[in-house]
């Protein structure tokens, strides 16, 4: 990937197409182009065979440069950076800061392209293009163009990381009714992208989207809780009331059972997570020392003393 920033600030990732898929293009393109040029030529030739020959070598000059030069300049220009041989490739011709390129941009291409790719057989393009970071040749450097690739493999951007186990079911009761999309939809895509971005940077990002949902529910962001971990937590149950809403609780979709990763379960404070052993004998109301023991009943009778006091069973 490389990263190019528009004038508006906005960071761009493009895929910088190599040395193999760039020579392949220029070669359909150059093919194309000599077989328009060598019918073109013999065209001209029977044409102008009463000229004399100086007239017959301008005609050739000037459907050289018309044909070999001219056409491809017009070409990226109509189509914005995609000649033939880049389209059937995949690639495309933009700006630095990912726009379209325009005329000025494809003629320094296109003039520059004479001496390195047709006088030279390509051989300081190819040069250019090993050396640069982005596969840039002369003429790209010169124009302030980059070559990109369009057809490129679908990346998995759909996966949300799992929160920490001991985080499960933690915000079942937190209101989520007013976070709006556009804060689910940011919070969405910093946790499938966090890992792409600079550590420090995806801190201080996870800091203030969890201090925006903390202030759009009621409720701040628990002590000791990583803001990362409580986005992903926050996030998870947010899904889990969206499938309860759409299947219903417990119902099974298609057959299967629901993830069990989705079943919230009650909220349990720390403190009272594992609850003190009391002593049966605590909850007996305490005698006094003044009153007087009491007597056993009678196996006999089932009566007890002259107090009267009868204990509890």
């Amino acid at each position: 990937m490389s990263e190019l920033v528009t004038g508006e600030a906005v960071a761009l990732e493009l895929r910088p197409a190599r040395l193999p898929s760039r020579a392949l293009a220029v070669l359909l393109d150059l093919v194309v182009a000599v077989a328009v040029y060598v019918v073109v030529t013999i065209a001209l030739v029977a044409a102008t065979a009463s000229l004399d020959d100086a007239a017959q070598f301008a005609v050739s000059i000037a459907t050289f440069v018309l044909l070999l030069v001219g056409a491809p300049i017009a070409v990226e220009t109509l189509s914005h950076g995609r000649s033939l041989g880049k389209l059937a490739c995949g690639l495309r011709v933009v700006r630095d800061d990912g726009g379209p390129i325009r005329f000025r941009h494809a003629l320094v291409r296109g003039a520059i392209g004479v001496v390195e790719i047709l006088m030279t057989f390509g051989v300081i393009a190819c040069i250019a293009s090993l050396v640069s970071s982005r596969g840039r040749r002369l003429g790209d450097v010169f124009a302030g163009t980059l070559v990109v690739r369009e057809r490129v493999p679908a990346a998995r951007t759909g996966f949300l990381p799992p929160p920490p186990p001991w985080l499960a079911g933690r915000f079942s009761e937190l209101d989520l009714s007013a976070v709006p999309d556009g804060l689910w939809l940011a919070v969405r895509q910093y946790l499938t992208r966090m890992h792409q971005l600079d550590p420090q940077v995806g801190w201080a990002m996870a800091e203030r989207l969890a201090s925006d949902v903390a202030a759009r529910t009621g409720t701040p962001v628990p002590q000791g809780v990583p803001p990362t971990a409580y986005l992903a937590a926050v996030m998870q149950e947010r899904q889990a009331r969206e499938v309860r809403r759409a299947f219903g609780n417990g119902a099974a979709v298609a057959g299967h059972a629901p993830t069990a990763s989705y079943e919230p379960r009650p909220a349990v404070p720390p403190a009272y997570e594992t609850p003190p052993a009391v002593s049966p004998y605590e909850s007996r109301p305490a005698v006094p020392a003044d009153v007087p023991p009491v007597e056993p009943a009678s196996e006999a009778t089932g009566r007890t003393g002259s107090t009267g006091f009868v204990p509890p069973a």
